[in-house]
């Protein structure tokens, strides 16, 4: 089995007046290599609001990718490149900020001004020092062009990699299983991983038995790069997400929304974003 390397509570975190919990970075672990960061969203919106008042207004990123899974409600993502989509329920929002894009996200209009649920988790992907300047790119998929495993007890959004036989359709630079699980109480579920990726587990409810370990709403497993499989047991009915992927073991420099490999690229980031070489946004 790929035995458990830590269980860790996530934290709440003030992100723009909206608390949050963040399961990564956390208590002296910067990042689980390539994964930078896990940011989870709940909250109710009251209404009566304007979008352009609510969510993250415009910021610029380079060097990574920051992914969007949306559980309840409606995001919108507007960018530097034009594009503009709102992504509902089961879909995700999926952006490479490369050389560089600034972009907004926030609830959708019809969400901002009705009100409603609007739960979301946004983690990044770190990008090999040869592909952080390429070009950026944003691509929204809907829960129906997910390809998803369906079963009595479970099932498995693959977003991207695979498992059995589906196969996310999202590629990206470096090996990736990214799932997102919904499973019924006592249902049991295997999953295997190769031995040199790294692995998470977040649950966003419920609580499971993990190779035989307790785990409970808002922790983080990480795993260690010892065995291939992951025999899961649900307890409740629970939604959890599963991250695993090829570590990069490149240097990690990071500034707010930059994430490069030196400090000299960071010092060239907030040059560039200074300047509006990172692209302008103006909602």
């Amino acid at each position: 089995m790929k035995e458990i390397k830590k269980i860790i509570p996530s934290i709440k975190v003030n992100m723009g007046g909206n608390l949050i919990d963040q399961p990564l970075p956390i208590n002296g672990i910067d990042y689980f290599d390539p994964f930078l960061l896990i940011h989870h969203w709940k909250s109710t919106m009251p209404g009566n609001q304007e979008q352009k008042e609510v969510g993250v207004g415009p910021h610029p990123h380079r060097g990574f990718s920051p992914v969007t899974f949306i559980f309840k409600g409606e995001v919108n993502h507007h960018d530097s490149l034009g594009n503009n989509a709102s992504v509902s329920e089961g879909g995700t929002q999926w952006m490479f900020a490369g050389s560089g894009i600034t972009h907004s996200e926030r609830p959708s209009k019809k969400l901002a001004l009705s009100g409603g649920e609007l739960e979301f988790i946004q983690f990044w992907i770190n990008a090999p020092s040869k592909n952080k300047m390429d070009e950026p790119f944003y691509l929204p998929l809907s829960k129906d062009q997910t390809p998803t495993i369906n079963k009595k007890d479970y099932s498995i959004q693959i977003v991207c990699g695979q498992h059995l036989n589906t196969k996310g359709i999202i590629k990206y630079y470096t090996p990736l299983n990214l799932f997102r699980v919904d499973i019924n109480a006592s249902a049991t579920l295997n999953l295997n991983f190769p031995e040199n990726h790294n692995t998470i587990i977040y649950l966003l409810d419920g609580e499971l038995a993990i190779n035989n370990e307790t785990c409970l709403a808002k922790e983080m497993v990480l795993f260690k790069n010892k065995g291939e499989l992951i025999k899961i047991k649900s307890k409740l009915k629970t939604r959890f997400i599963v991250l695993s992927g090829l570590p990069l073991k490149e240097p990690v420099v990071s500034y707010g929304p930059f994430v490069m490999n030196t400090k000299n690229e960071i010092i060239e980031a907030l040059n560039d974003s200074q300047s509006g070489k990172l692209g302008n946004l103006i909602e």
